[in-house]
C-alpha cells in the first residue's frame, strides 16, 4: 500500500520562502514522475509541480517561476521550494505521482497571510 507524508507547511507572511517536503512508502520516486498537486480553498486540487529525471515546472499561472520541485531518490523524498509566497498560494499541498494515485496523504497545509 502506498502511503505518503507532507510536512513543512504553516503559516508565513506574503514574500517568505518556504520548502516542504513528501516521503512516501510502497513507491520509490526513483522509478516514477512524482508530483505536488495543490488545493486552494473552494476549488478542486490542481496539478503544479513534477519531476522525472531533471525539475520541471508545470506553469500554473499564479506561481510561475515561483515554485520549484526537487527530489533525493536517496531519502525518497521530494520536495518543493516556494519563493516570494503570495495570498493566492495558501492551499493545503499534496504530493502524489503523476498520473495520481487514487491514494492520498493528508497534505499540508500552507498559509500565506500578514
Amino acid at each position: 500500500q502506498v502511503q505518503f507524508v507532507e510536512s513543512g507547511g504553516g503559516w508565513v507572511q506574503p514574500g517568505a520562502s518556504l520548502r516542504i517536503s513528501c516521503t512516501a512508502s510502497g513507491i520509490s520516486f526513483s522509478d516514477v514522475t512524482v508530483a505536488w498537486y495543490r488545493q486552494i480553498p473552494g476549488k478542486e486540487r490542481e496539478l503544479v509541480a513534477w519531476t522525472t529525471d531533471y525539475s520541471m515546472t508545470y506553469d500554473v499561472t499564479s506561481a510561475k517561476g515561483r515554485l520549484t520541485i526537487s527530489k533525493d531518490d536517496t531519502k525518497n523524498t521530494v520536495y518543493l521550494s516556494m519563493n516570494n509566497l503570495k495570498p493566492e498560494d495558501t492551499a493545503v499541498y499534496y504530493c502524489n505521482k503523476w498520473p495520481p494515485l487514487d491514494s492520498w496523504g493528508e497534505g499540508t497545509r500552507v498559509t500565506v497571510s500578514s
